[in-house]
């Protein structure tokens, strides 16, 4: 399938166009002109990735009391891609652990959402991004509301949600919008059932679950107009850290990252994860 460029809010991606039927599109967060060089870790002695258990759907704990999630299938393609899945683990730990456990030796690589920021990258060593998670609107599926979707709100209440990073980034890159804050994102999808306000603007991923949930949308909504990134308000995108002096496990897993996104790995993973995609 062809791939549209396309430039988000600062950011450009590569998402594949939905077809008639409204498949969900698949970004691509390679640059296409890039290359990695597959580094020889066969003879490494153990491969564990760190994470935790709170962070649906990414890594949770299922009904049979089993670590599962994208990113626990994303580590194990990932080992199977360097050919090291006899020695590869998943390990799950609280989040407030996972530095202390990397710099003792008790794993190797931290997947788990670490913020590539200034200070950690003081510790770390962090892959490319394989992931974003981006801001979107909702609205009625009634609404009519298409690109440009900032014109078309023009003058219509839209909900944010007070103190979260999407209302500060809402206030800032749309202000011409009658922005409506309310206190918490249910209240703001109540708002938006009720047709008091025409839209919602938060996270694409909750709001994801949202829009699944026919007992709480009651299939009301849809996504309009496209995803929204943006480095200073919702970050760099999810990454794994390594320590800060192993590059050569940090070459290998950009090196499977991609091979995966290339092989059509990663896609399969987002749509068994992101049925209706966020994107």
């Amino acid at each position: 399938m062809s791939r549209i460029l396309l430039a988000i809010a600062g950011v450009w991606l590569l998402v594949a166009p939905a077809s008639a039927q409204q498949s969900p599109a698949i970004p691509n967060f390679w640059d296409p002109q890039e290359r990695f060089v597959k580094p020889n870790v066969k003879d490494m002695p153990r491969l564990r990735f760190l994470t935790t258990t709170d962070f649906p759907p990414f890594s949770y704990i299922d009904t049979d009391k089993r670590l599962i999630g994208f990113h626990v299938d994303l580590a194990r393609a990932i080992c199977s891609e360097l050919e090291v899945s006899p020695v590869c683990q998943i390990q799950a730990f609280p989040f407030a652990d996972l530095e202390s456990r990397l710099n003792d030796k008790a794993g190797e690589a931290i997947m788990a959402g670490q913020s590539v920021s200034l200070e950690n990258r003081q510790k770390f060593s962090f892959t490319r991004p394989y992931f974003f998670l981006p801001a979107r609107f909702v609205a009625k599926k009634t609404s009519g509301l298409t690109e440009p979707l900032i014109e078309q709100l023009a003058g219509k209440p839209v909900a944010i949600v007070d103190g979260t990073r999407h209302a500060a980034m809402a206030m800032a890159k749309f202000g011409d919008l009658r922005l409506q804050i309310y206190d918490s994102q249910d209240s703001a999808l109540a708002a938006l059932k009720k047709d008091e306000v025409a839209a919602v603007f938060g996270d694409g991923l909750s709001l994801s679950f949202w829009l699944q949930s026919n007992s709480e949308s009651g299939s009301c909504c849809q996504y309009v107009g496209g995803p929204y990134l943006s480095g200073t308000y919702l970050g760099r995108g999810l990454t794994i850290a390594v320590a800060k002096d192993n590059r050569q496990l940090q070459d290998a897993i950009n090196f499977a990252l991609r091979s995966l996104n290339d092989r059509g790995t990663f896609a399969e993973l987002y749509l068994r994860y992101f049925p209706i995609g966020l994107f």
